[in-house]
């Protein structure tokens, strides 16, 4: 079968419901990597998930996926087609969400990843206040590190991430400031540095640190700034939030470096220190994919979130550029 073929096959495949739902089945198997995991996720039995395949493939005459004991793979039709599958199900989406925009009743879901390191953003309050003005949108929120998240907004599990915004993203982001950060060191009360106003790195070189795991962007940051002062950090103690960092480091269980907006965050007591070499942070801001559309649902979530900068942030970072 020709590419032109599958292009006018998947075209006509919109015309009623039932075929819309066979693109969806297709398109989660394809991202869950199986019929099972596709079921779950769209809550329904897996043999309905099999039946509705297999019709899809017998309306087009062609082999859409390979099937493995363990995994479903992509046949090169199938490659063609679920790029149509995919723009199809997002028209229909924007449809959706345009004539409820224009009714004056907006509607849909959001999916929204966020990064561990927004002290400085306040997305509970952002949220809060987009189902005050939008109580028909949904949001669907997913907490990881950037790496796994990005993957996330690749594949259209995500329509925006919150999380820093690092130098080497690709091209293909939109990005939105949100609000700057810097760094700065913490030690636990009373410790023999806790005094100072300003210490450098080197001077901690035989502490314990607490810090994200490897992968974050936060301990990239720290292994790198470390190596600039010629030593490897001797990390003791990894967990998965800033928030963590603050109360281990509190309980006196190592120093740490982080962002300005988690030190000041609510917790034990702590001692915040700048570092005599200023460290920069990424700032922290909202991406999405530049080649797909936002929806309604997600411009407004988009808007309320760049207003949602809390009065941790420095007094001239409150104010983000538009979305």
């Amino acid at each position: 079968m020709s590419k032109t073929q599958l292009r006018s096959d998947s075209s006509r495949l919109i015309l009623n419901a039932v075929e819309l739902r066979q693109l969806r089945y297709f398109t989660a198997v394809v991202r869950c990597g199986g019929f099972t995991r596709a079921a779950a996720e769209l809550h329904i039995a897996q043999p309905a998930v099999s039946a509705q395949i297999r019709r899809l493939e017998r309306e087009l005459g062609v082999a859409l996926l390979a099937r493995s004991t363990r995994r479903v793979h992509l046949t090169t039709a199938g490659e063609v087609f679920l790029a149509r599958a995919e723009r199809i199900l997002a028209e229909v989406r924007a449809a959706h969400d345009d004539i409820a925009e224009i009714s004056g009743a907006l509607r849909g879901r959001v999916s929204v990843g966020a990064t561990p390191l927004l002290g400085c953003v306040d997305l509970p309050g952002a949220l809060f206040r987009l189902h005050q003005r939008h109580p028909g949108i949904s949001v669907t929120l997913r907490g990881d590190l950037l790496t796994p998240l990005l993957a996330e907004l690749e594949d259209g599990r995500l329509d925006l991430v919150v999380g820093p915004l690092h130098d080497d993203l690709p091209d293909r982001y939109v990005t939105r400031v949100l609000a700057e950060e810097d760094l700065v060191l913490v030690t636990p009360p009373g410790h023999r540095l806790a005094q100072r106003t300003a210490v450098s790195l080197r001077a901690l070189r035989d502490e314990p640190f607490v810090c994200l795991p490897v992968g974050s962007g936060l301990r990239a940051l720290l292994d790198r700034a470390c190596a600039e002062e010629g030593f490897a950090p001797r990390v003791q103690f990894e967990t998965h939030s800033p928030s963590s960092v603050r109360e281990l480091v509190g309980g006196g269980l190592g120093v740490a470096l982080l962002a300005r907006s988690a030190a000041r965050a609510p917790g034990p007591a702590i001692g915040t220190l700048a570092t005599r070499r200023p460290l920069s942070h990424p700032p922290i801001g909202l991406l999405h994919r530049r080649d797909r559309r936002l929806t309604p649902a997600a411009q407004a979530l988009g808007r309320h979130l760049a207003t949602a900068v809390t009065a941790q942030a420095e007094p001239e970072q409150i104010e983000p550029p538009p979305v």
